[in-house]
């Protein structure tokens, strides 16, 4: 049974922690990497993996937004659905941004 204070990710929320976790670290590692002078190149080479996990993730809770949150809102109708959705876009318009 899905309450309200259920957010779209809660059953893959374990995951999105982990994954979040292994990020931080590849920050981390990323902030080692300048103070010990390391080669630019490679540097960039874990900005782009570290960025591309962040997309992961965000992709991630964007479908799952997208399956239980602005579905709950459009079986509910009228301002809460209008409200959703345009929430939902925004946040579409925000990671083809990035």
């Amino acid at each position: 049974m899905v309450t309200d204070n259920e957010r779209g990710y809660s059953a893959t929320k374990q995951a999105h922690l982990k994954r979040l976790a292994r990020i931080e670290g590849q920050v981390r590692g990323l902030s080692r990497m300048v103070e010990d002078d390391k080669y630019c190149i490679d540097i960039l080479t874990q900005v782009s993996a570290a960025t591309s996990a962040l997309q992961a993730v965000a992709l991630g809770l964007l479908e799952e937004h997208l399956s239980h949150c602005l579905v709950k809102a459009v079986k509910a109708g009228g301002a809460e659905r209008e409200a959703k959705l345009a929430e939902a876009s925004a946040a579409i318009a925000r990671l083809v941004k990035s």
